[in-house]
């Protein structure tokens, strides 16, 4: 077992074949890769789904390994595409006469639908008078932020959530080539748990297992230890919230989210959802609620006071309770 390399590095797919549940995706991109000249992409899907990985295999198809230091420009956009970045880096690496016998050079940028509008107008300029060699693919979780014209000039492909099944496949293959020692009784609700806690990205899950072995969790295996290092809740914990809010006790309900170490307000919410069948509320109105969790998400997301969201969306719930 080797923990000195990052697991979700050393089991990246290395070809089309290894790449876990993408298959509509994949065949299609199959065929662009025959034409003779392939067109600029866009991968769009959630994260830890295949795209930086399928991209990848993209460029190594196409370039020798001695070429890719040259011929490859791989970039996260979100923290590096600013205007200076595109006008000068970006456009000098297009340019660069590097290209031997006619071989591609490709620029892959990863979170593009976090690159400001601004900043995409003058990528999409370079993009339109980059040369026939020069290919883009660019990866977004939202494709809706990507502005129109770079759509227009990009085929896309779009990936999609992980089933259950393929993750778990995915880890445990892992673990069996790691042979970590997992006591069979609790090995499914072991590989359960990381799954709920990947969210079906499954770079996250393979980055929880191997958390769980660099902290020693796997000797005795501790499900709501490593529930709490990832963000969530534990099971008395969780059991204790469902018990203040079936009393509709908010004050009750508040204290217990303020003893909880390392709260993670997404995963709070996420753990929330799976527990609303568990309340008496209608059905009609755990649909409004679910809704409204939404909007709880997206104002977190852009920047809210995490408590006062939170303590919102628990009023909201206990009002819906039915006494």
């Amino acid at each position: 077992m080797s923990l000195d390399i990052p697991w979700v590095e050393k089991y990246r797919p290395k070809s089309f074949d290894e790449i876990v549940s993408q298959s509509i995706a994949i065949n299609r991109l199959r065929e662009f890769l025959k034409t003779p000249n392939m067109p600029h992409m866009i991968f769009t899907g959630p994260a830890g789904t295949g795209k930086t990985s399928t991209a990848l295999i993209i460029a190594k198809n196409f370039l020798e390994t001695k070429d890719l230091d040259t011929n490859l420009l791989e970039l996260n956009a979100s923290d590096t595409v600013r205007i200076d970045f595109v006008r000068n880096v970006l456009k000098n690496f297009v340019n660069q006469n590097l290209i031997k016998n006619g071989s591609l050079k490709f620029v892959i940028l990863d979170e593009s639908d976090n690159i400001p509008g601004q900043v995409q107008q003058a990528l999409r300029r370079i993009i339109e008078k980059a040369s026939y060699n020069v290919k883009f693919i660019l990866l977004c979780n939202y494709i809706n932020r990507i502005i129109d014209p770079i759509i227009s000039r990009c085929a896309v492909f779009r990936f999609v959530n992980l089933a259950k099944e393929n993750i778990v496949e995915r880890l445990k293959f892992i673990a069996e080539k790691e042979k970590l020692k997992i006591a069979p009784e609790i090995s499914e609700e072991f590989f359960n748990l990381l799954f709920f806690i990947s969210g079906g990205d499954l770079r996250k899950g393979i980055n929880t297992l191997q958390m769980s072995v660099s902290l020693e969790l796997l000797e005795n295996l501790d499900l709501d230890e490593i529930l709490k290092i990832s963000g969530f809740l534990d099971k008395k914990t969780l059991n204790d919230l469902i018990q203040a809010l079936k009393k509709k006790d908010f004050i009750e309900a508040r204290e217990i989210v303020d003893t909880i170490e390392s709260f993670d307000s997404r995963n709070f919410i996420r753990q929330l959802l799976e527990v609303l069948p568990q309340l008496k509320i209608e059905p009609e109105k755990i649909i409004e609620i679910r809704s409204y969790i939404g909007e709880i998400d997206y104002r977190i997301s852009q920047g809210a006071d995490e408590n006062i969201q939170v303590s919102a969306l628990l009023a909201n719930i206990l009002e819906n309770i039915k006494s």
